[in-house]
């Protein structure tokens, strides 16, 4: 029998409102995940896991500030504030979250190298997670996408789940986005759209 997965993607204390990455109102995903884990039989997570030397990181590059584009190692990085470091409170899953559901979590972000936003591969897919040998193997042939952020990690690790195969859906309400450039989540949602991925709220998927 088939089944399908709640993936839940980087809701962590520096990406909620008073973190250095903060995306509006992240926060307001935590009770609608709780709502959405006992639907699911299968629930993992991704998680932000990053060295303190990271590429992506505006304050290792002298000079550079979060969101100019510099090229990492052949790949067009936007650098960040220093987030989601190894081992911090800030790298943390979120006060209230239901991490006792959680199966297995999926840290990215590792490679000082390249940067990481889907849960699947990082940026130039030179390296895999795990994730998707982990999903085939429990049968998995369908899954649901929320957490941080709906313009990029939501969005990366949901078209990559489609180019694998799997049938995917964002749960809209279950996400919200950072916006860097205005009109970003808009953009990100027309494009999971137009790569076959569902948008549905969670109300939706519950019923």
């Amino acid at each position: 029998m088939m089944m399908r997965a709640l993936v839940v993607v980087d809701v962590q204390n520096d990406f909620l409102p008073g973190g250095p990455l903060p995306a509006p109102a992240a926060d307001e995903v935590v009770p609608v995940i709780n709502r959405l884990m006992p639907a699911f039989v299968l629930v993992v997570a991704a998680q932000d896991w990053h060295p303190r030397d990271h590429g992506s990181f505006a304050a290792n590059h002298p000079g550079r500030k979060p969101g100019d584009v510099i090229d990492l190692d052949g790949l067009p990085q936007i650098l960040w504030p220093v987030h989601c470091v190894q081992e911090t409170p800030g790298a943390a899953f979120a006060p209230g979250l239901n991490v006792q559901r959680f199966e297995r979590v999926f840290r990215k972000g590792t490679n000082p190298r390249v940067d990481s936003y889907g849960a699947f591969f990082d940026n130039g897919r030179r390296q895999d997670t795990g994730l998707c040998d982990f999903l085939r193997q429990h049968g998995v042939d369908q899954i649901f996408v929320a957490g941080l952020t709906t313009d990029y990690c939501v969005k990366c690790t949901a078209l990559d789940a489609r180019s694998l195969g799997f049938r995917t859906t964002v749960v809209l309400d279950g996400c919200r986005g950072v916006n860097v450039q205005p009109g970003d989540v808009d953009r990100a949602i027309k494009e999971m759209k137009a790569a076959g991925v569902g948008i549905m709220d969670s109300a939706a998927v519950l019923g």
